[in-house]
C-alpha cells in the first residue's frame, strides 16, 4: 500500500489542478444532488421491538391523537381560567393543530392548554416556529405570563450553534501556526477540514437512500469531521515538512508523506469507521443510522487527506515553510520525556494506571435516562413551563404515560384496566379513556406521582407492564402497551444496557483484527485495545461525576443533576474508541518505522515519541478545543457530548499515549512484536510503514524501502 500511496501523492503534486478540479466538481456534483434529489432526515427515536413502540403502532392504527406529539403553553395569572378562551382559539388555528385541551390548576392560577399535533414525520420547524408567533402575538395583547415546552420543543428546537465550532477552529488555528509558524501550513488543514464539512454534510441527504439519518447526525458528524480532518492534514503536513527539511524535492516529499503518514491516516481513518459502524449490531434505527452519517464524514475526511492534500501542498511547495526554510530535528524536549517514562517505565505503569481506574471507577453508578425540561437553565422557556407545570399540577404532568389497548377481540377490560392504573402508587390519575371501535384500539393517559427523569417513573412503568396489565388481563385475549416519550426513553435506555455489551464486543474484535494485521503483533494491539478501554471508561467516569454527582457542574452551566442520555454511552464508546485508535496508529506507526530500522524495541519508542509528541499534542488540544465549544451550548445532551469527548481525547492523548504506552512497550521489549508463526500466514500484509535509508541532503532521489 505504500508504494500506492507515494505513485498517488506524487502524482497529485506533480498536476495538482487535475485532483483539485476531480473534487471540486464532486462536490457540485453532490451538493446539487442533495438539494434536488436529497431526501428528508428523520426526527423519530423508534425503536422496533419496544412496548413503547407497540403501543405508537397502536395509536397510528386508531389515529389517535395521542399518537401524535403536544406542545405545552401555560398560563399564570390571577383566575387564569378566565384567560384561556383567547389563548385556545388561537392555538386551535394554527396550521397541523389537531385541537387543544386545558386544565386548572385548584388554586385557579395556573392554567395549562395541550396543543395536540399528528406524528412527528408530518411536521417541521415551521410549526414550533408558529407556535412561538402565536405566543409572542397573545403577549403583545394581553399581560399574561406564557411559557411554551413540550414534544414539539424537544423535537424541532435547535439549541444554539456556531459559538462552539467557531472557538475550536479559531484555537485550531493558534495551535498549527504556533506549531507550524506559517500561515500557509496552517491553512492547508483548515481549510481542507472545512472543504470536508461541506461534502460530508451535504451528503447527509443522499445517505438516506440507504439508510434513515436522524436530524441531529449532521450536528454530531460535523463535530467529529472537523477534528479528523484537521488531525489527519496537521499528521500529513508535518511529515512531509520533514521531508522537504531533508532537501527532497516538493513531489518527492510529498510523495514520502503520504506513503508514511498516508497510510497511518488511512489506518486511523479506518479504525474510528470500524468502531463508529459498530453501532450497526446495537439494534436501534436511529443509532445505526447516525452511525452510518458519521463514518461517511470520516471517510470524506480520509479520501479528501489522501488525494486533495497532496495537490494542494504541491501547489504551496516551499511557502509552506514561511520565509525560514526548516531544518528537521527531532524535538530534544520530547525525546526527554520518552527517555525519562522508559527509565521508570514501572512507576508509570503503575501510577497512570491506578489514575484512569480511578477516573472510571463512577462508571459503576451510571444511570442512563433523559433529561427532561426540569435540567435546562431557567433562562429557556421550556424550563419555566416545565417548573410552572409542576408546581400546578405535579411533577408527573410533565411526562404523562401514553397506554394503547389493543382490544380488537375483547372491549370489556377497559374499565377495569382503567381502575388498576389508577389504584397503582406510582400514578396520581387516569383520563377517560377513549376508544375506536373500528380499529379495535383504546387510549387512556395516565399521569405519574413523579418526574420523567425519576427513577421511580421507570419503575412505574416497568410495573404497569410486568404487575397490573397481566393481573387485568389474564384471561383476556387483549394486550396493553405503555408509550410516550417518558415510557420510550425508559426502553430506549434498557435496549441500550442490553446490546452494550454485544456491540463493545464487536469493536474490540474488529479494532484488535485490523490492529494485528497493521502491526503484525498481538500484543501492541491487545495492549492498544486495553488502555483505550480505560480512556474511554474515564470518559464515562467524569461524565457520572458532572452530571449525576453534580461535581463542578456548575461551571459548566448544569443546574441539576440529571441521568446520562440512554444513547450517549454507545455513541461516545464509538467515537472515542476511534478516535483513541488514531494516536494510536499515528504513534506507533512511527515506533514501527524506528524498530525496522534498528531492532531496538526502547530506543524505538523514544525516537517514536520525540518524533510524534508535539504534532499528537497539537492535533490532541485541536480536538479537545473543537469538543469544548459545545460545552458552551445550554442543552445538557450537547454538553454531555463535548465533556465526555474533550475529557477522554485529553487523557487519551496525555496519560495513556505519551505515559502508559511507553511504559507498557519498555516492560514488554521485544514481545511487543511477536506474532505467531500460523496467525502470520493468515493475515494479510498491510506494509505499515515505509522504512526510509539515511540519505544525505539533496543527494538525489532515496531508495523507497528497505
Amino acid at each position: 500500500m505504500s508504494n500506492l500511496l507515494y505513485r498517488l501523492g506524487r502524482s497529485a503534486a506533480t498536476r495538482p489542478w487535475v485532483a483539485i478540479g476531480a473534487w471540486v466538481v464532486l462536490a457540485l456534483v453532490v451538493v446539487t444532488s442533495s438539494v434536488t434529489l436529497g431526501r428528508d432526515l428523520e426526527e423519530s427515536f423508534e425503536a422496533p421491538g419496544l412496548d413503547s413502540h407497540r403501543a405508537a403502532e397502536l395509536l397510528d392504527e386508531a389515529q389517535a391523537d395521542e399518537g401524535g406529539i403536544t406542545a405545552h403553553v401555560v398560563l399564570e395569572a390571577p383566575d387564569a381560567a378566565a384567560q384561556l378562551a383567547p389563548v385556545e382559539a388561537a392555538l386551535s388555528e394554527l396550521p397541523h393543530v389537531l385541537g387543544t385541551s386545558s386544565t386548572v390548576s385548584p388554586d385557579r392560577d395556573i392554567a395549562l392548554v395541550r396543543v395536540r399535533y399528528p406524528a412527528i414525520e408530518h411536521l417541521g420547524k415551521a410549526d414550533l416556529d408558529n407556535l412561538k408567533d402565536a405566543v409572542t402575538e397573545l403577549l403583545a395583547e394581553s399581560s399574561l405570563t406564557l411559557e411554551t415546552g413540550g414534544d414539539l420543543f424537544f423535537a424541532f428546537e435547535e439549541a444554539p450553534t456556531g459559538l462552539g465550532e467557531v472557538a475550536g477552529i479559531v484555537v485550531a488555528m493558534i495551535v498549527l501556526l504556533i506549531a507550524f509558524g506559517s500561515f500557509v501550513a496552517m491553512g492547508l488543514p483548515i481549510g481542507l477540514a472545512l472543504f470536508g464539512l461541506v461534502v460530508g454534510v451535504t451528503s447527509m441527504k443522499l445517505v438516506t437512500y440507504v439508510v434513515d439519518v436522524p436530524a441531529w447526525a449532521p450536528q454530531l458528524a460535523a463535530m467529529v469531521g472537523l477534528g479528523v480532518g484537521i488531525d489527519y492534514a496537521l499528521f500529513l503536513v508535518t511529515r512531509h515538512r520533514e521531508h522537504l527539511a531533508l532537501g527532497m524535492p516538493v513531489a518527492e516529499a510529498v510523495g514520502r508523506a503520504m506513503a508514511t503518514a498516508g497510510q497511518a491516516v488511512i489506518f486511523a481513518g479506518g479504525t474510528v469507521v470500524v468502531a463508529i459502524l459498530g453501532l450497526l449490531v446495537a439494534g436501534i434505527p436511529f443509532v445505526t443510522g447516525g452511525g452510518v452519517a458519521i463514518s461517511a464524514m470520516v471517510l470524506v475526511m480520509v479520501l479528501a487527506s489522501v488525494t486533495l492534500l497532496p495537490a494542494l501542498l504541491g501547489l504551496a511547495g516551499h511557502r509552506i515553510n514561511g520565509r525560514r526554510r526548516t531544518q528537521h530535528r527531532p524535538s530534544t524536549g520530547w525525546y526527554r520525556w520518552g527517555a525519562h517514562v522508559t527509565r521508570n517505565a514501572t512507576a508509570y505503569l503503575v501510577g497512570g494506571a491506578a489514575l484512569m481506574v480511578a477516573l472510571a471507577a463512577p462508571v459503576l453508578a451510571l444511570d442512563l435516562g433523559f433529561p427532561d425540561d426540569g435540567t435546562k437553565p431557567g433562562s429557556r422557556t421550556e424550563r419555566r413551563a416545565y417548573d410552572l407545570i409542576a408546581d400546578g399540577f405535579g411533577p408527573g404532568a410533565n411526562g404523562p404515560l401514553v397506554i394503547a389497548i389493543d382490544i380488537s377481540q375483547d372491549g370489556a377490560v377497559v374499565a377495569p384496566l382503567a381502575e388498576a392504573v389508577a389504584a397503582d402508587p406510582g400514578i396520581t390519575s387516569v383520563g377517560e379513556p377513549t376508544i375506536d371501535p373500528g380499529a379495535g384500539v383504546a387510549t387512556m393517559v395516565a399521569q405519574p406521582t413523579t418526574s420523567p427523569q425519576d427513577e421511580a417513573t421507570q419503575e412505574t412503568v416497568a410495573r404497569l407492564r410486568s404487575d397490573v396489565f397481566p393481573r387485568v388481563l389474564d384471561d383476556s385475549s387483549a394486550t396493553a402497551h405503555v408509550g410516550g416519550q417518558t415510557a420510550t426513553f425508559a426502553d430506549l435506555g434498557a435496549r441500550v444496557q442490553e446490546r452494550m455489551l454485544r456491540f463493545v464486543a464487536a469493536v474490540l474484535l474488529l479494532s484488535f483484527l485490523l490492529l494485528t494485521s497493521l502491526f503484525r503483533s498481538v500484543l501492541v494491539p491487545l495492549k492498544a485495545v486495553v488502555l483505550n478501554l480505560l480512556s474511554v471508561g474515564a470518559a464515562y467516569g467524569v461524565l457520572v461525576m458532572v452530571f449525576q454527582w453534580g461535581w463542578a457542574a456548575g461551571l459548566i452551566g448544569v443546574e441539576s443533576t440529571v441521568p446520562i442520555v440512554s444513547f450517549i454511552p454507545l455513541f461516545m464508546f464509538a467515537i472515542l474508541f476511534g478516535l483513541s485508535m488514531d494516536y494510536e496508529v499515528f504513534l506507533l506507526s512511527r515506533v514501527r518505522e524506528e524498530y525496522r530500522r534498528h531492532g531496538d524495541t526502547t530506543r524505538a519508542v523514544i525516537e517514536g515519541i520525540a518524533g510524534t509528541g508535539r504534532t499528537i499534542t497539537a492535533a490532541a488540544l485541536i480536538m479537545v478545543a473543537v469538543f469544548s465549544g459545545f460545552v458552551l451550548g445550554s442543552d445538557p445532551v450537547v454538553k454531555m457530548m463535548g465533556v465526555g469527548l474533550a475529557t477522554a481525547i485529553f487523557l487519551d492523548a496525555t496519560v495513556v499515549r505519551l505515559v502508559l504506552v511507553p511504559a507498557t512497550m519498555k516492560v514488554l521489549g521485544d514481545a511487543n512484536w511477536w506474532l505467531p508463526r500460523w496467525l502470520d500466514r493468515l493475515l494479510p500484509e498491510l506494509d505499515p510503514a515505509l522504512v526510509e535509508k539515511p540519505v544525505e541532503v539533496a543527494a538525489g532521489r532515496p531508495p523507497l524501502a528497505s
